[in-house]
């Protein structure tokens, strides 16, 4: 049986409002995400700005809130701090907060791309070509030269026979 699809003209429309509520309730949102949701669910600019003005004067919607959690997340999916600093600039969030937030991260990155590296494959290789493929693995995470360069070369000094 094939599913019924609701009738526009049925009930009163959702506003704005309401429907940025439901999204913050699902999760954080930053303040540009929120305003191209609405927008591409068809409320007029007015309308979505006016919206979500109310939810960041209520405390629903913060933007420093949204980058705590994003940051928390891409750190706990193995991310480095260039990946997500570029994420958090692509939501919208000032680069002072950014630069503030990954620098107060309790976070040892060295030891974070370094375990990434251990997770995907395992043990360390002196052969150049693997080396490379693990630095660049590296550095599509998000992680410092320096970093990886230490990671990578360390692998090359480490002795392989027993």
């Amino acid at each position: 049986m094939r599913s019924k699809k609701r009738d526009p003209g049925a009930g009163p429309a959702r506003t704005a409002y309401d429907k940025a509520l439901g999204l913050l309730a699902r999760r954080e949102h930053s303040r540009r995400e929120l305003q191209q949701k609405l927008g591409r669910g068809g409320y007029s600019r007015d309308e979505t700005s006016d919206a979500v003005g109310r939810l960041g004067d209520q405390g629903y919607q913060d933007d420093t809130r949204f980058a705590e959690s994003l940051l928390r997340s891409r750190v706990g999916q193995g991310y480095g701090p260039a990946r997500i600093r570029a994420e958090l600039r692509s939501q919208g969030i000032p680069d002072a907060t950014v630069r503030s937030l990954i620098a107060s991260a309790d976070v040892d990155w060295d030891d974070l791309a370094a375990h990434q590296l251990r997770r995907r494959y395992g043990s360390p290789t002196a052969d150049p070509a693997e080396r490379q493929k693990r630095a660049q693995f590296l550095l599509r995470r998000g992680f410092a030269a320096a970093t990886v360069r230490g990671l990578t070369h360390a692998d090359a000094e480490d002795p392989d026979d027993d």
